[in-house]
């Protein structure tokens, strides 16, 4: 089955000091499911390495080599979410008191009626408030 994967789930597969069984789940789920991700995803999971590189706590290659794993899972990204970020994203951002970033993962769990994967305590709060699935 389909799931939103949030940054947070897909970053514990490369530090194994923030990796969990259930992240490790998640990961071999998406040998046969897909995991659908916001727009902005790419360039959150980027960000993430480009600061755990500048302090040290890996190495270029180890990045590049986190990349192609990423390249060889089943991820489809959500087109729909910068068209929705105006409006709907930023509503469900006010009324969860979440950032716009982590409203885009629970919106799209909402319009998708996917299960959400994340290990922000916030997100999965907010999520369960709005009666979507978590997935594990």
């Amino acid at each position: 089955m389909s799931f939103v994967l949030d940054a947070s789930i897909a970053i514990s597969w490369c530090f194994h000091d923030e990796a969990t069984e259930k992240t490790n789940t998640l990961l071999e789920k998406l040998e046969k499911s897909t995991a659908i991700v916001p727009s902005i995803w790419h360039l959150e999971v980027s960000n993430v390495l480009l600061m755990a590189e500048k302090h040290k706590r890996i190495t270029y290659a180890g990045i590049l080599e986190f990349f192609s794993l990423i390249e060889g899972l089943l991820i489809e990204v959500d087109t729909f979410t910068s068209e929705k970020s105006f409006n709907h994203i930023f509503s469900v951002a006010y009324e969860e008191k979440l950032t716009v970033y982590d409203a885009a993962y629970l919106e799209l769990a909402m319009r998708r009626g996917l299960p959400l994967a994340t290990k922000d305590k916030v997100l999965l709060n907010a999520a369960k408030r709005k009666h979507i699935k978590i997935a594990e």
